[in-house]
């Protein structure tokens, strides 16, 4: 019987490892990210940034989702391509290339109209550069010409002085 809250709505409270992956239950996982979890945009980021840092970018988009459920409606898909980002570098460390490029381009589609005036100082333009290069190592990696293909987390904002 799956784990319901106290409305009745399913939650998936089966354990995960570190990208996300669903562990047998009552197996140890990492800590999840609760499911009625409320961050502000700048906390949302910070938490984010920090569980890519360490390796977790399923988690951080777990973050990033519930920030875009509660964002305004102009500011939605600008969490929704974060969201996929952190999605597409899930794919990427578990090996899928195919997949990663794939939501890397759609969440970089998404983000792209925020690059003019990006809110919360979301660092857009560096995220696009950052997908351009992640889709162009994991080509390299997919042809199998023995490149180095490893995806470096992105920032995801802008340096506190602007830079």
């Amino acid at each position: 019987m799956r784990d319901r809250d106290a409305s009745g709505r399913p939650r998936n409270a089966r354990p995960r490892d570190g990208l996300g992956r669903p562990l047998a239950p009552g197996s140890a996982g990492v800590e999840r990210v609760p499911d009625d979890l409320a961050l502000t945009p700048e906390q949302g980021l910070a938490e984010a940034q920090r569980l890519v840092d360490d390796g977790r970018p399923f988690h951080a988009h777990e973050v990033l989702e519930g920030i875009w459920k509660h964002a305004p409606e102009g500011e939605r898909d600008l969490w929704q391509g974060l969201a996929q980002l952190a999605v597409g570098l899930t794919h990427a460390m578990r090996g899928n290339v195919k997949g990663a490029r794939a939501v890397l381009l759609r969440g970089a589609e998404r983000i792209a109209p925020y690059a003019s005036a990006p809110p919360h100082g979301v660092d857009v333009a560096g995220l696009l550069g950052w997908v351009r290069e992640a889709v162009q190592s994991l080509a390299s990696r997919d042809a199998g010409d023995g490149h180095r293909t490893t995806v470096e987390p992105p920032r995801l904002r802008t340096a506190p002085d602007g830079g």
